[in-house]
């Protein structure tokens, strides 16, 4: 097929970044909850804000898998942008501090539109990009990553935006900025015509199968699999790490480096540093380094190297958060395999089960992050009240070693779609 008539693929990498930089917005949450326990909230109030949008952003996105195919992606991810962004302009309008009100309108609404959005950028870069799945997946996340630190910092430090003009209008005006950047993306969102690829290039035999009609399966086919259970586990256990860690990225250091005699308010900087610096910006660029990997070595390689440094590194942290260099090493290691999780379960989902359905498919996989951060989270925090932080930096490195010897067993399923 000519590719005269075809639009330039370059143009979705821009778009899909553009719009994951927007969906970030639901990490940039932290910084909205200061001004708010100032004006009288609980800190589970704010927590609860931020798990409604967690909640929303997984379950809609099964929701939006099956919207795909008859919306298209184009009008799915305007969708979520006009959602997302009417949900930050309304908080802002009529929500003010009513926790009610930022709960339906930030937490639901807006973690909805998160969901309708997330996986568009995804599926319409693997189509166009057969032969780099893993870097433009890994670009497309990473850009969802680094939005959380461009919003905490427009609002903060940055931009001054709370500061200035107060809570109300800097929701309102991320709505706005929401809403418009991520309708400007989606009008790169459309798969290639049937049977495009790039000019050169010749899939592997490997490729050839996966792509083939029959091996195209729908999510009701996949869900019949063990494949989809291995999968599912291998990520719930490499997410549980990631957000157990993060939750305890904070709390545990400062009680290591201050049992290694540094003063509560040092400890407190350096903690704060290792979470905001090395563990979210190696979050980021592990997002297109493992993505980039993958397309060398493949997906099951990269996840089994990737979750056993991760078992080893997470069961190091409770020894080495003492000590402010290696902490900082510790937090940047451990951020950069979380941050591949994101990279390479959309593709080896696509690889196992086919990329024309990965816009429905990989919703259900990702589940696998919702289930993670209820349970890393909260056993971290329940071990961490017995005082045993150890234990739970522990158990998730031994999960994280298990799912390597999980996805080793993965194999092309049997079953094929009629």
């Amino acid at each position: 097929m000519s590719e005269k008539k075809v639009m330039n693929r370059n143009f979705v990498v821009f778009g899909a970044i553009l719009i994951q930089l927007c969906l970030g917005a639901i990490y940039a949450w932290s910084v909205f909850t200061k001004p708010l326990v100032e004006t009288g909230w609980t800190k589970t109030q704010t927590q609860g804000v931020f798990a409604a949008g967690l909640a929303l952003f997984a379950i809609v996105m099964v929701i939006a898998g099956r919207l795909m195919p008859k919306l298209g992606p184009k009008k799915l991810a305007m969708s979520g942008g006009i959602v997302l962004g009417l949900g930050y302009l309304l908080a802002g309008l009529f929500g003010g501090t009513d926790f009610w009100l930022i709960f339906i309108f930030i937490g639901i609404i807006g973690g909805s539109g998160i969901g309708l959005a997330y996986v568009v950028p995804i599926a319409v870069g693997m189509r166009w990009f057969p032969d780099k799945k893993g870097l433009i997946t890994g670009l497309a996340v990473a850009g969802f990553g680094f939005g959380a630190l461009l919003w905490v910092k427009l609002a903060g430090t940055w931009g001054s935006l709370i500061a200035t003009y107060g809570l109300s209008k800097t929701f309102s005006v991320y709505g706005i900025i929401f809403f418009l950047a991520v309708l400007l993306g989606s009008i790169w969102m459309k798969f290639p015509p049937e049977g495009w690829k790039p000019k050169g290039w010749e899939p592997t035999e490997i490729e050839k199968n996966t792509s083939a009609p029959g091996n195209q399966m729908k999510s009701g086919q996949m869900l019949k699999t063990p494949q989809f259970y291995m999968i599912l586990f291998t990520f719930v256990f490499g997410a549980s790490a990631g957000l157990m860690s993060i939750g305890l990225m904070k709390l545990f250091p400062m009680q290591a480096l201050m049992a290694n005699g540094i003063d509560k308010v040092v400890a407190s900087g350096i903690a704060g540093t290792a979470m905001a610096v090395f563990f979210s910006l190696a979050n980021g660029l592990g997002r297109i380094v493992w993505g980039a990997i993958s397309d060398k070595l493949g997906r099951k390689k990269s996840i089994v190297i990737m979750m056993l440094t991760q078992g080893i590194f997470v069961i190091l942290f409770q020894w080495i958060a003492g000590t402010p260099a290696l902490l900082y090493l510790g937090a940047a290691l451990i951020g950069f395999n979380f941050g591949g999780n994101f990279a390479l379960f959309p593709t080896i989902t696509a690889d196992t089960f086919g990329t024309k359905y990965i816009g429905q498919n990989y919703g259900w996989v990702f589940l696998a992050y919702g289930i993670g951060g209820i349970f890393g989270p909260i056993m971290g925090g329940k071990l961490g009240d017995m005082n045993n932080f150890s234990l739970a930096f522990t158990i998730c490195g031994i999960l994280c070693l298990f799912a390597a010897g999980i996805i080793l067993g993965v194999k092309p399923p049997k079953q094929k779609a009629v």
